[in-house]
């Protein structure tokens, strides 16, 4: 049986597979980033729902990566964590 590393070695490999999974980076560090700042605080995702004044499956669609929000959405979020959301294009 594979590990997870090997596995993930292996598919890279694959240039469709890395530019996909490359694509998917910023999007990945948001989330982590997002997750990291409330288990500090230590808020379950339905005291976050909550302080933003929405349901907890959308907290956890969007810890998921499953939810495509909106700015707006992602604003009330980090300034429920008291955080600063910086968005930047280069």
């Amino acid at each position: 049986m594979k590990t997870f590393k090997t596995l993930k070695k292996e598919l890279l490999k694959d240039k469709t597979v890395k530019k996909a999974y490359d694509a998917l980076g910023p999007e990945f560090a948001l989330i982590e980033a997002l997750i990291q700042k409330r288990l500090e605080q230590k808020l379950t995702q339905a005291q976050l729902a909550k302080k933003i004044g929405t349901k907890q499956s959308a907290i956890s669609r969007l810890e998921q990566g499953s939810y495509n929000p909106s700015l707006n959405f992602l604003k009330k979020v980090t300034e429920a964590l008291n955080a600063e959301l910086q968005i930047s294009i280069s």
